[in-house]
């Protein structure tokens, strides 16, 4: 009996979301967001890679910033996805890198095993169609020196993708079509789009590519050796903790940013060794890239109309109305997104939501936090959220996990003053410990070092009062850290 095929899923979950914000922002971008069913756009990629036969599928390896390393460690853990690596980069350095470490920690390994590199952020809605293809490049993969990469079958002329040129028919493979990797061209204009895809030769450009890591990094060595040979720096010099590991910073920062299409795949048609083919995908395939391709993939009612929480309308057609804190209404609108957070409301046609990433960049001009955070802030030991503020004060609401810890702090321009709502705090000021229950509370003067933690078995919620002269979150002195947060 021949041996499974080892099959290495690797996430690219790194991205910002920014063109569905308010609701997507860099602190919680959209592949940490529920946007169909219950299960978030990054737990939904990791459970679309299904072990076959003849195929073992190991725990998935994702690539993220440290800032977002705990919130994938939970997702990932909430569906029991294994022992999942992550891999940490210091700052971001587009899909190019983030493979070339991916690819050569896997083949450090000794395994070398086939990698199928994904988008954490894309919605699939056939994942029948999609497993059945991956099945296919796995197995082509695993004999051959090729990279494959998913060309997506058009569902219409759009300038908002890349474009993949198919080649000759590869020979000798009845299950599937596949196909010699001719040329990619970047996003076209209206009229080229039309006839790219009336052509019937031309696929969109999923970003989804599938190899074992010894042939990634060999075709990484050929055609972009700046690459390889800064993320083998990093990935050298680089630290294992748990299952994060963190490439080395300075070396990392020494890496050409580029994405893996034009690093390798546009080049692969004059490399002798390794190959590129085209796999088609028809599986109902979106990038989410915008709130209209959103309205797209959920179900619309009669009218046209998306609506999620809590949304009144009246008269209205073919719109997303969706609001997470409070009630919603329109009256008479069409075509229209009109998205509700507690700090945020955002209203424009269908047809100019590409154009969020626009605005979210004058928002960043204006310093306005809100380009970037929520008003509830996620932390590894759980969430804080600012309630109410003004001159010189501030109250926020805290939620503190159960066994979690925040760091023994102090601030140097702000008191505290916690009440406990529910659960049981573990409270340390200078000193003393002490163990506080509901309706108690306890008062931290500035420059007194301190710490919160939740002992208990249910979640701990806390109102803090905040008073001084400058109450920024950036306000802090860490001592230790269970979370080795600097």
């Amino acid at each position: 009996m021949s041996r499974a095929v080892e099959v290495q899923p690797v996430i690219l979950a790194g991205g910002s979301g920014t063109r569905l914000w308010p609701l997507s922002r860099g602190d919680y971008p959209k592949q940490l967001l529920c946007l169909e069913g219950d299960s978030t756009m990054l737990q939904r990629t990791a459970q679309r890679i299904r072990p076959g036969t003849g195929l073992s599928v190991k725990a998935p390896t994702v690539i993220c910033g440290e800032e977002l390393r705990f919130l994938v460690v939970e997702q990932m853990r909430s569906i029991n996805a294994g022992e999942t690596r992550i891999i940490l980069e210091a700052l971001p350095r587009n899909t190019g890198p983030a493979v070339a470490a991916a690819a050569q920690i896997a083949a450090g390994d000794g395994v070398d095993p086939v990698l199928v590199v994904m988008p954490a952020d894309h919605v699939i809605r056939d994942e029948d169609e999609f497993a059945r293809t991956v099945a296919v490049a796995v197995r082509l993969c695993a004999q051959r020196a090729i990279i494959a990469t998913f060309g997506i079958v058009p569902e219409r002329a759009d300038t908002g993708f890349g474009y993949i040129r198919r080649g000759e028919a590869m020979a000798g493979l009845a299950a599937q079509s596949v196909f010699e990797l001719a040329a990619f061209e970047e996003k076209p204009n209206p009229a080229r789009a039309e006839a790219l895809v009336s052509g019937g030769r031309h696929y969109w450009n999923a970003g989804i590519f599938v190899a074992r890591a010894s042939v990634f990094n060999q075709a990484l060595a050929i055609h972009a050796p700046a690459i390889a040979e800064a993320v083998g720096a990093a990935v050298a010099a680089g630290t294992s903790d748990g299952q994060f590991f963190r490439l080395d910073a300075v070396a990392f920062a020494a890496c050409p940013s580029e994405a893996v299409d034009t690093a390798v795949m546009e080049r692969l048609r004059n490399d002798p060794a390794v190959n590129g083919v085209v796999v088609p995908l028809d599986a109902g395939w979106s990038d989410v890239g915008s709130w209209a391709a959103l309205l797209e993939v959920l179900d619309a009612d009669e009218s046209g109309n998306v609506a999620i929480g809590d949304v009144v309308s009246v008269d209205s057609t073919n719109s997303m109305q969706l609001s997470t804190s409070r009630l919603l209404t329109t009256v008479g609108v069409d075509g229209l997104v009109v998205v509700e957070t507690p700090d945020a409301v955002f209203v424009a046609r269908k047809d100019a939501s590409p154009k969020v990433k626009e605005l979210v960049a004058r928002l960043t001009e204006k310093e306005r936090p809100e380009a970037n955070s929520h008003r509830r802030v996620h932390r590894p030991w759980g969430t804080f959220e600012s309630l109410d503020q003004g001159q010189r004060y501030q109250v926020k609401r805290l939620r503190v996990n159960p066994g979690a810890s925040l760091s023994l702090q102090l601030h140097h321009h702000r008191s505290e003053h916690w009440v406990i709502v529910s659960g049981t705090a573990r409270v340390t000021r200078d000193d003393e410990v002490l163990l506080l229950g509901e309706n108690e509370s306890v008062y931290l003067p500035s420059g007194t070092k301190h710490r919160l933690e939740n002992p208990g078995k249910v979640m701990l919620e806390v109102i803090e009062v905040q008073s001084g002269c400058y109450l920024g979150e950036d306000d802090i002195v860490r001592f230790e850290d269970v979370y080795q947060r600097i």
